[in-house]
């Protein structure tokens, strides 16, 4: 496929958009995956292009929460591989189950997580290093290998959810849990991106006009992230919320 100014015009605001919100509270593939399709692309297509954009836009972002030390490694290097087999294992069982399934008990589990986000004690501003225990890291890879199975299965929000369970479960401040987040689906990221190009169903053009738009997109809601902790997080995450919401409704 050969994209037309009216690709770019379309993919690349939105997907810039995606990224800005996926720095801060995740989920920018509820936005960058849509704006694909929205541009005519066949949904093969629109997936493994929307890797090659959002793949650059965490690397980014990685980068610039690990030089500010929000990456607790010990705890993060973990949860990745726990993060990759649990996808590895959802994958497989989104062959056994139907999907619906899992449908119906997001109408139950997405206003508890928004009723969760919106408890004040849900994030944590604290200053300091990021934590980097036994204790955190254990819980920290086991919310990534559960969150993982479901990431592999049905996919959407996943930072979202990683961002919420490393804040509330392993007790990390929201910047740490963000980091760590990143770091997570860098590596489930990358991991999808040599399997699409492998494929060639990369739009290669497309996708790197879109990485610069979602690089640009990560780097400036990183560094909003850094600066503002929950107060800018939390918003964005029921945002979030709400779209994973229209998405299981149809609405888009």
């Amino acid at each position: 496929m050969i994209p037309d100014l009216k690709t770019f015009l379309i993919v690349c605001p939105l997907v810039l958009l995606a990224g800005f919100v996926d720095a801060i509270g995740g989920g920018g593939g509820l936005i960058s995956l849509p704006a694909y399709l929205l541009a005519g692309l066949p949904a093969h297509q629109a997936i493994a292009t929307n890797k090659l954009s959002s793949t650059c836009g965490t690397a980014l972002a990685t980068v610039r929460f690990a030089l500010k030390g929000f990456i607790p490694w010990r705890a993060a290097l973990p949860a990745m591989v726990t993060a990759v087999a649990g996808a590895w294992c959802g994958a497989h069982l989104s062959l056994l189950v139907d999907s619906e399934v899992l449908t119906k008990v997001l109408y139950v589990v997405l206003p508890l997580t928004a009723i969760l986000v919106l408890r004040k004690n849900t994030f944590s501003d604290r200053e300091g290093p990021a934590p980097e225990g036994k204790r955190t890291a254990v819980i920290a890879a086991a919310a990534a290998g559960v969150i993982g199975v479901y990431d592999g299965f049905y996919g959407p929000g996943t930072g979202t959810f990683l961002i919420i369970a490393f804040s509330l479960l392993a007790k990390m401040d929201v910047r740490s849990a963000n980091g760590m987040c990143k770091a997570i689906n860098l590596a489930t990221n990358a991991t999808s991106l040599i399997v699409f190009l492998r494929s060639g169903q990369t739009v290669i053009v497309l996708g790197l006009a879109a990485a610069a738009c979602n690089m640009l997109g990560n780097y400036l809601g990183a560094g909003l992230a850094i600066k503002a902790g929950s107060k800018i997080t939390r918003p964005i995450i029921l945002f979030v919320l709400v779209l994973l919401l229209l998405k299981v409704l149809g609405v888009f």
